[in-house]
C-alpha cells in the first residue's frame, strides 16, 4: 500500500462535498480548527451549492473532486459531510494525477465507497476520520487524533472491555468502515478483501433487521471466515419495527460471528457519536481485547 506524505504545516487540505449538501457556517469552526494547526484550507466550490439533497449535481461533486486530486499543492482533501452521493461520482474518478502526487483522503460514514476504492483497487492508504460537519460537538479526543494522523504521529486508544468481546490478539491491514456500504458494494467491481485483515464496522440509523440481513450478506460472501479480527464501533440509533425483531445490533453481529474464532472488540471509538477516532485504512494495526480492556495501535 501506498503511504502519502504526511502533512507538515503551511500545507493545503481541501475541504470537499462528495455527498449530501452543507452551508459554509457548518464548516466554519472545522475551518478555524484546522487553520490553527497552520494549514491552508482550500474551500471547495462545492460548500454551499445545492442539487436537491446533494452538494451540488453529479458533474459539480465531481469536478470539485476531481480538481483537488489533481492539484499537487493540495496534500489532503477531507469530505464536508456523509449522507449519501459518493457512490454517484466515484466510478468517473480520474485518479493517475493523485497517484503522481498521493495524498490524505479522509472522511466515514458514505465516504466509506473511497476507503475501499483506494484499498481494494488503487492501493493508497486513507483515513477513516471525523469531517468538519462534526468538529463542533466532537471530543478533543476526536479532534486531537485526526491532527496526530495527519501529522504522521502513531495512534493508540484504549477503549472499555464489552461483554460480547472474543478476547486475544489481533493484527493485520485495517479494511472496512460503514456496514451498509460495505453491504452495498458486494458484488460489484469495488471488492472488499477482508482475508487476514481487521475489519472495522460501524453505522447509522438502520433497521435491525437490516443490520441481520446485511451481516448475512457479509458471511454468506465470505468476508467474515478468514478475519484477523473484527473491530465494531458504534451502532448509533438503531430502529426497530412494531413487532421487535429481539436483538441489538451487538447481539446480531455476536451471533454471526460466533463460528469463527478471531478476537472481537465492541466499543471501538469509530463511528457516528462524539468521540470518533481517526484509523488509517489499508495500514497495519495491533490490538489487544484484554478482560478489562482493548488496547489499538497504529
Amino acid at each position: 500500500m501506498i503511504r502519502p506524505p504526511f502533512l507538515k504545516e503551511g500545507d493545503s487540505i481541501g475541504i470537499t462535498c462528495p455527498a449530501r449538501k452543507i452551508s459554509l457556517g457548518d464548516i466554519q469552526k472545522a475551518i478555524e480548527i484546522l487553520e490553527s494547526w497552520n494549514l491552508k484550507v482550500i474551500v471547495g466550490d462545492t460548500i454551499g451549492k445545492e442539487d436537491h439533497q446533494y452538494g451540488g449535481s453529479d458533474m459539480e461533486r465531481q469536478a470539485d473532486f476531481q480538481r483537488m486530486l489533481n492539484d499537487p499543492n493540495i496534500k489532503a482533501i477531507i469530505a464536508a459531510r456523509g449522507g449519501y452521493g459518493s457512490v454517484r461520482i466515484m466510478d468517473n474518478l480520474d485518479f493517475r494525477a493523485f497517484l503522481d502526487h498521493p495524498k490524505w483522503l479522509i472522511g466515514y460514514s458514505d465516504f466509506t465507497y473511497f476507503h475501499t476504492q483506494l484499498s481494494c483497487n488503487i492501493g493508497v492508504e486513507s483515513l477513516h476520520a471525523t469531517m468538519p460537519i462534526n468538529f463542533a460537538t466532537n471530543t478533543t479526543d476526536a479532534i486531537s487524533s485526526l491532527k496526530n494522523a495527519l501529522f504522521g504521529k502513531s495512534l493508540e486508544y484504549t477503549f472499555p472491555a464489552h461483554p460480547f468481546n472474543r478476547n486475544g490478539s489481533m493484527q493485520g491491514e485495517i479494511v472496512g468502515g460503514n456496514l451498509s456500504i460495505l453491504y452495498s458494494i458486494l458484488g460489484t467491481k469495488t471488492i472488499l478483501d477482508t482475508n487476514k485483515k481487521i475489519l472495522l464496522l460501524e453505522d447509522l440509523d438502520e433497521y435491525l433487521y437490516h443490520i441481520d440481513r446485511m451481516m448475512m450478506a457479509l458471511k454468506r460472501a465470505g468476508k467474515l471466515k478468514n478475519l484477523a479480527g473484527l473491530l465494531v464501533g458504534g451502532m448509533t440509533d438503531m430502529k426497530d419495527n412494531a413487532i421487535p425483531f429481539g436483538k441489538t445490533a451487538e447481539e446480531i453481529i455476536q451471533e454471526h460471528v460466533a463460528e469463527y474464532d478471531f478476537p472481537v472488540a465492541y466499543q471501538f471509538p469509530s463511528g457516528h457519536f462524539e468521540d470518533n477516532r481517526a484509523v488509517f485504512i489499508g495500514k497495519n494495526a495491533h490490538v489487544n481485547v484484554e478482560q478489562t480492556s482493548s488496547h489499538f495501535k497504529q
